[in-house]
């Protein structure tokens, strides 16, 4: 392993990153996305850092498939775009690009963040050691070279994920307060990686809890759906419990284990667990996911006591009710409730009867006007 040193303000030689060759982290460029390793190489060509970064190269220590392949770099968004006419600039006070390839692929790319940018603050660029400092974890502010098959770790990354132990980078009075979404995502990667949450960053997500209730409905929504999507929802929601977070992201179903006890609480997460295995087994769809989120919750509550006489409609708004304050499209909630209503054998019902009505109706209207 190699040190990178530079200097500090005062013009003292500082240690900065170590470097891990092939032959430490076993990642080669073969590895990488082709597209990726052209934009990287396309940067460095005219002069600019490039690496990919974050996610992907947690995953590929991991040896997972890494689902993207992000990159950060020291060119500027318009720097970006002039290199690339594939490509458009999105944000407005954070600014990415994404260049864009056939069927549909997009690769983000990212201009090296400052330490004075903050969430809530105004874009400031600054430089690669910088954008690993304002990584929310240290296992997401990795950097791979895939030229020179090198990862810059500035932060102990490589050997906390080794360690299997997740860490805040941004000291712990200040990453909440400035994103308070770092406390879910610290459940998610902490399950996702089997790593530890250390006392202190548990007991900071403990006190910093509410904080959520200031998030955006439609970034916290988001949220729950990539907790549903991602294969460990029981082994989540269970640690969101034990983090006071569950009473936050699902207070409907709080309240309700609360009431019920331990019986229903067993329904949730034996739903959970459920839902786990066919999003392994390759379900994607999210009104599924709704379907073993919603079906307890509404048969505990009495959305089904009339029976074959259930309103659709009504389920559909103790549906929206359960998931307060969050939101779900109207479409997935809708194919949600009819599939929960087929499984019940109450929607295939309720289509008949319509279907009868409408036939009586009509035969009305035909002898009304034989008659006239």
């Amino acid at each position: 392993m190699r040190i990178r040193y530079g200097r500090n303000d005062k013009g003292k030689l500082v240690r900065q990153a170590e470097i891990y060759s092939l032959d430490e982290h076993n990642i080669s460029r073969d590895r990488i996305d082709r597209d990726a390793k052209k934009i990287i190489s396309r940067l460095h060509s005219v002069g600019y850092e490039a690496y990919v970064v974050g996610g992907a190269v947690r995953d590929l220590l991991l040896d997972r498939k890494p689902k993207d392949f992000d990159i950060a770099t020291d060119a500027t968004p318009n720097q970006i775009k002039r290199v690339f006419r594939n490509s458009r600039i999105i944000g407005r006070r954070f600014r990415l690009v994404h260049i864009y390839f056939a069927n549909d692929k997009i690769i983000e790319v990212a201009t090296f963040r400052a330490i004075d940018s903050g969430e809530r603050d105004e874009q400031i660029f600054g430089s690669v050691e910088e954008d690993a400092l304002r990584r929310d974890f240290s296992l997401n502010a990795l950097f791979y070279d895939p030229e020179n098959e090198e990862i810059l770790d500035f932060v102990g990354g490589v050997k906390d994920i080794r360690k299997r132990v997740l860490r805040s980078v941004i000291p712990l009075d200040v990453t909440f307060d400035e994103d308070p979404v770092r406390m879910i995502r610290a459940v998610k990667y902490s399950v996702g990686t089997e790593s530890r949450i250390p006392f202190f960053l548990r007991r900071a997500i403990k006190k910093n809890a509410p904080l959520l209730h200031d998030c955006s409905i439609s970034r916290m929504s988001e949220e729950l759906f990539k907790i549903l999507q991602s294969g460990n929802a029981e082994a989540c929601f269970r640690k969101f419990r034990d983090l006071k977070l569950f009473q936050t992201i699902l207070p409907q179903y709080s309240v309700l284990i609360d009431e019920k006890g331990k019986s229903y609480e067993d329904k949730f997460f034996e739903a959970m667990e459920t839902l786990d295995r066919h999003v392994r087994g390759g379900e994607k769809r999210r009104s599924r996911m709704l379907v073993f989120l919603l079906d307890n919750y509404l048969e505990e509550t009495g959305a089904f006591e009339r029976g074959k006489q259930t309103s659709f409609k009504e389920v559909i708004k103790r549906s929206k009710g359960a998931l307060k304050p969050l939101i779900a499209p109207n479409r997935e909630i809708d194919e949600a409730v009819k599939q929960i209503l087929r499984k019940r054998k109450i929607w295939s019902n309720q289509k008949s009867s319509r279907s009868r009505n409408r036939r009586r109706k009509g035969k009305q209207a035909t002898a009304s006007q034989e008659g006239g």
